[in-house]
């Protein structure tokens, strides 16, 4: 089987891909003998319901600075190919959404992973509040007196923008911070949407564990021990990787979300879980696989195609 499969992702160019789970999906798509196409979203285009992108074809290769070779750019039918791999990292913005809109006109003719109408209503910090009894307390709002109120509550919280991305502006607070009124304009300023209000777990500090599932199944992890100094456990933001097994909590929690992730088409998803509390289901652009086979874990590559291949 040898099938045209297209990534939608940021410039191929710009990519770290020591770390990039986009990158490690095209090295095995390659080695399978798949046929490669790279596209920035911002080139989408949809006419009459048409959905075209100029498309460049694409080798890659495991070496850092040299990575890959691009072909001549050709506008290319979306509705030809097989396969669409959704790898733009966010934020999750208009811009985001409306690619999705557009995707959702060829899925599932061609296989769009994730599925578009999914990631466009089940982002990250969303989807997961269907399972309140896996979460740390959580509050979603911009109401300050709902916020001071759960800070009341719960001593000290972690304050986080709704859509944000990648541990960016991720602050602790407590009951007594004197700059929490300068923390909260702040937000209030910078940003339109709710913020995500959490009650702190001090076990961060043990790790923030990266879980990866394929099709609704728990498949690898990796657990992210934050920097001295920090509480944010991502990679990108200086988090380091440790290997992990996963307990009979952690299990409990893939198996209780599982069913929901494979009726809504979401084939590769990245739970973030903080001593046995769920606290996101990432979707958009889900990392850790590279991190995951890197550490002696499973080629979740792999794995992904081949469930890939079985719905072609």
């Amino acid at each position: 089987m040898t099938l045209a499969i297209a990534i939608q992702m940021d410039p191929i160019e710009r990519i770290r891909i020591a770390g990039d789970t986009g990158f490690a999906l095209m090295l095995e798509a390659q080695a399978r003998g798949h046929t490669l196409y790279t596209y920035t979203p911002d080139k989408l285009s949809m006419r009459d319901g048409k959905v075209t992108a100029p498309m460049r074809p694409v080798t890659v290769r495991d070496v850092e600075g040299d990575h890959f070779t691009a072909g001549a750019e050709e506008k290319i039918d979306l509705s030809t190919l097989d396969v669409v791999l959704l790898r733009q990292d966010p934020p999750f913005d208009m811009a985001y959404v409306t690619t999705t809109h557009m995707l959702e006109r060829i899925h599932p003719k061609t296989l769009v992973v994730n599925d578009p109408t999914s990631v466009r209503n089940a982002p990250e910090k969303i989807l997961v509040t269907h399972f309140p009894e896996l979460m740390p307390p959580t509050l979603i709002t911009r109401d300050k007196a709902e916020i001071e109120a759960f800070r009341d509550e719960h001593g000290e919280i972690v304050m986080k923008p709704l859509y944000g991305h990648g541990g960016a502006t991720v602050f602790k607070t407590s009951r007594t911070d004197p700059n929490f009124g300068s923390l909260f304009d702040l937000f209030s300023n910078l940003f339109r949407e709710p913020w995500v209000v959490q009650g702190f777990i001090k076990e961060v500090s043990e790790g923030d564990k990266r879980i990866i599932l394929i099709d609704g199944k728990a498949a690898g992890a990796v657990n992210r021990v934050p920097a001295v100094g920090d509480l944010r456990a991502n990679m990108v933001r200086g988090g380091a990787a440790r290997p992990t097994d996963l307990s009979k909590q952690e299990l409990a929690i893939c198996e209780a979300i599982g069913p929901t992730l494979r009726e809504r088409g979401l084939l590769l998803v990245g739970i973030d879980v903080i001593h046995g509390k769920l606290t996101e289901i990432n979707v958009t652009a889900p990392t850790g696989v590279r991190a995951i086979k890197k550490l002696g874990g499973p080629d979740l590559a792999a794995q992904l195609f081949d469930v890939i291949e079985s719905k072609r």
